[in-house]
């Protein structure tokens, strides 16, 4: 079986920063968030904010699901909900945490809380 170029490009990734494929999962999440509402000015309460990291969690999965039937004929459903929930756990617990003042960021000049 050849590997899609998602797949190699994804191995070569982990393997040249030593990560393991949740650590990468965690990662992305949380630099997709930071960078939607950093370059685009959005508010970090906002659950409009996990948008962006929900989608590009889908199709990372669409990705890996395809590759899934190739290698194995069948999908992975169960390892594609791991790694969604993975992708997603850290920006949606900053947001929940800020959204319900569970901690609190002082910021005078409005960054982090948003409009």
């Amino acid at each position: 079986m050849d590997s899609s170029v998602y797949q190699l490009f994804k191995l070569r990734f982990l393997s040249i920063f030593s990560l393991s494929k949740d650590a990468a999962h965690i990662y992305v999440g949380l630099l997709c968030f930071l960078a939607w509402v950093g370059l685009f000015k959005k508010s970090i309460r906002s659950l409009k904010s996990l948008i962006p990291v929900l989608l590009v969690s889908f199709v990372m999965e669409i990705l890996d699901l395809r590759d899934d039937l190739v290698a194995f004929g069948h999908f992975r459903w169960h390892a594609s909900l791991h790694d969604i929930l993975n992708t997603l756990f850290f920006p949606t617990l900053i947001v929940v945490l800020l959204k319900y003042r569970l901690i609190r960021v002082e910021n005078p000049e409005q960054g982090l809380d948003g409009p």
